[in-house]
């Protein structure tokens, strides 16, 4: 890595820790420049504004969230089991809400579907993955892989990111996952109780 990148990685991870301690709007751009012991101008040639900070943060976050679901692709566990796994460890460590509170407020919509559009991206190839297998295993019966598990992604994010949301609503995603990907009724049970 080059000497740029490794001072723009620090930087980002300064932020990250600043951003989950304190929250994003109570740190403050010279907050990140007084920690990281740089001048100002140094901290605007790596980042345009403390929004491109808090959506690089987010986007590191993604990468990390990322590298565990593809961990989940070789581990010994069933394949639904696997997909609800990918899709548990593409969630926020709970140490992490204040960042994501910050993408929830109404000034950072864009930010917020742009990100959710890259998750979506990164986590396609991985599902899509695991679905191929659960095809191998007799376990699903279906076409348009990569289709589908888009559906069933944002599906997932529009119903259960704002947690908002009944036992009626999880049975009738249980019921419709288990649709899409052409399984048996019942094979998608157990994601009422990780729901829970």
């Amino acid at each position: 890595m080059k000497k740029g990148e490794r001072r723009k990685q620090e930087l980002l991870q300064i932020a990250y820790r600043m951003f989950v301690s304190r929250g994003y709007e109570n740190t403050s751009v010279d907050d990140i420049i007084e920690e990281a012991g740089i001048a100002k101008g140094t901290y605007y040639y790596y980042f345009r504004s403390k929004e491109q900070t808090l959506e690089e943060v987010i986007g590191m976050m993604i990468d990390k969230e990322a590298e565990a679901a593809r961990q989940i692709l070789t581990a010994p566990v069933p394949v639904p089991q696997k997909i609800v796994g990918i899709v548990t460890s593409l969630r926020p460590a709970p140490e992490e809400q204040p960042i994501e509170g910050a993408l929830m407020q109404p000034e950072n919509i864009i930010m917020h579907n742009k990100i959710r559009q890259r998750l979506v991206e990164t986590v396609i190839p991985i599902l899509s993955e695991v679905v191929e297998e659960g095809i191998r295993e007799g376990v699903f019966s279906c076409d348009n892989i990569r289709e589908r598990v888009r559906m069933l992604i944002v599906i997932s994010n529009d119903t259960f990111d704002e947690r908002n949301y009944t036992d009626r609503d999880i049975a009738v995603f249980i019921d419709m996952t288990e649709k899409l990907l052409g399984a048996e009724p019942g094979t998608m049970d157990f994601i009422r109780e990780l729901i829970r």
